[in-house]
């Protein structure tokens, strides 16, 4: 899922000091709870902490390059769902992502572009994955055969990293998220997708 999250909060590759990270992350939020609703949300459903605590900012990725690809997929609609190993959460002492989760999405240089919500996740083996989820990701041809060509990999790089190992048997996260900032609008003269800079 992420590439580029420290423990401090830092990105790894990011232009700059984490302290004009979190300041833009923090600018961000304060903007994209209000277009995407959130504050009215909490009036209505009475849910506080989903309009007021800032999510978690990551990128998706490996690296600062696909970080800025699978952005773009989330941008365009045509990502809405992402995969991570699910052993390395425990072993970081990280909790699994839940349904309602918010996520600040970042660029491959660590600039937040886009606010996400988690509406369902499933945790199963990587043999359970399915075509449903790998069209999800948007990726590719969208096919299940892409999906585990490409996740096999980076699902053994992120169980490595915590002195594990893959195989079918790993348990993987399939997570779904909905788009809330910036809106898609409908096609007409409006509609038009950020560019990466």
């Amino acid at each position: 899922m992420a590439w580029s999250e420290d423990t401090d909060g830092s990105t790894e590759h990011e232009p700059g000091t984490a302290e004009a990270r979190d300041a833009a992350v923090a600018a961000y939020w304060a903007t994209a709870r209000k277009r995407a609703g959130l504050n009215r949300l909490d009036v209505v459903v009475g849910q506080q902490a989903i309009g007021a605590v800032q999510p978690p900012a990551w990128s998706f990725g490996s690296d600062p390059r696909e970080a800025d690809s699978l952005l773009g997929l989330v941008l365009s609609g045509a990502k809405t769902g992402t995969s991570s190993a699910a052993q390395p959460y425990a072993v970081r002492g990280e909790s699994v992502p839940r349904p309602g989760d918010l996520s600040i999405i970042l660029d491959g240089s660590g600039r937040p572009r886009a606010l996400i919500v988690t509406p369902a996740i499933e945790v199963g083996p990587y043999s359970a994955g399915d075509a449903a989820h790998a069209a999800a990701e948007g990726e590719g041809d969208l096919s299940l055969e892409h999906w585990r060509a490409v996740h096999a990999p980076f699902f053994a790089a992120e169980l490595a990293e915590v002195g594990l190992g893959f195989d079918d048997d790993s348990e993987v996260v399939l997570e779904r998220f909905r788009l809330l900032d910036p809106k898609r609008h409908s096609q007409g003269a409006d509609e038009r997708e950020p560019v990466l800079t």
